[in-house]
């Protein structure tokens, strides 16, 4: 289960992917959906209803999940519209992947790049801002960020569990790739080195931070997917990636737990709330 909290724009399909991605990082298949949908007293409006659950819907087919129950009810003292959704889905019991089977010597592998939903959320709250500063066209683009290159890593996590021995998955979503980092670290007992430079941070996303003064590596990170998987098959993965024009790159290495998690010459920070509270 997962809550929608920072977004007020476009809830039915983010709450779809960001459920989904959880079910799809434990290597199975997401099917079937359930929302609690809490609406504003006296802001609510037939459409605007309307929008929520034909996002939803549309996300669903897309990825082939039955919308199949839920709760939507008008609540006294919120300020904008909260949806909390429950994914299921399936896998074969000995094709489970958990976040706590990375083992030592594992390449630490990282798909499309950060920090796709923290770029997309800052865009639409902080939107006439950016448009004053960066230009309309530049604004758009990274309103778009949640479809393209999109929060979703269905795609990816279902192609690697089908194609390469997988260790274990992640998707780094609140506190971003660095508190992905360390929650894998903590959950497989392990340490890593992670290599600064091959840290994929979109143009985009480092002009915002720059903009308001935060660090990609601590932003919401939906979109990205982290993998510890064996160095053969990580060659193996990127090839299929590749093919199918998915960006990725190796970013670290699994190590003793002894060494802690490194980036570069320091140790990688830890952000004890996501960057993007520091705007709001």
């Amino acid at each position: 289960t997962d809550p929608i909290t920072f977004v007020t724009e476009e809830l039915g399909h983010y709450v779809i992917q960001i459920n989904a991605n959880d079910i799809a990082t434990m290597g199975a298949r997401p099917k079937w959906f359930l929302a609690t949908l809490l609406l504003p007293e006296g802001k609510t409006t037939e459409g605007l209803v309307e929008d929520i659950f034909s996002q939803a819907s549309r996300a669903c087919r897309e990825l082939d999940i039955s919308l199949c129950g839920g709760h939507t009810e008008i609540t006294y003292g919120l300020d904008r519209p909260i949806i909390i959704g429950q994914m299921l889905g399936e896998v074969d019991k000995d094709k489970l992947v958990r976040s706590s089977g990375a083992e030592v010597g594992d390449d630490i592998l990282l798909t499309k790049g950060i920090a796709i939903e923290g770029t997309s959320i800052i865009a639409r709250e902080k939107g006439e801002e950016l448009e004053e500063k960066f230009g309309k066209e530049f604004l758009q683009r990274i309103r778009n960020y949640l479809h393209e290159p999109g929060i979703s890593v269905v795609r990816e996590a279902l192609l690697a569990v089908e194609s390469v021995e997988v260790h274990a998955m992640h998707d780094p979503t609140e506190g971003g790739l660095s508190t992905g980092l360390y929650e894998m670290s903590k959950a497989s007992n392990i340490g890593m080195i992670i290599y600064e430079e091959k840290i994929s941070i979109l143009p985009e996303c480092q002009m915002v931070c720059e903009r308001f003064g935060l660090n990609p590596l601590g932003l919401m990170a939906s979109g990205a997917l982290i993998t510890a998987l064996p160095p053969g098959d990580s060659e193996r993965l990127l090839a299929f990636y590749r093919q199918e024009g998915i960006e990725g790159s190796i970013i670290g290495k699994v190590v003793e737990k002894q060494a802690g998690l490194s980036l570069g010459k320091g140790k990688l920070p830890y952000f004890e709330r996501d960057e993007i509270t520091k705007i709001f």
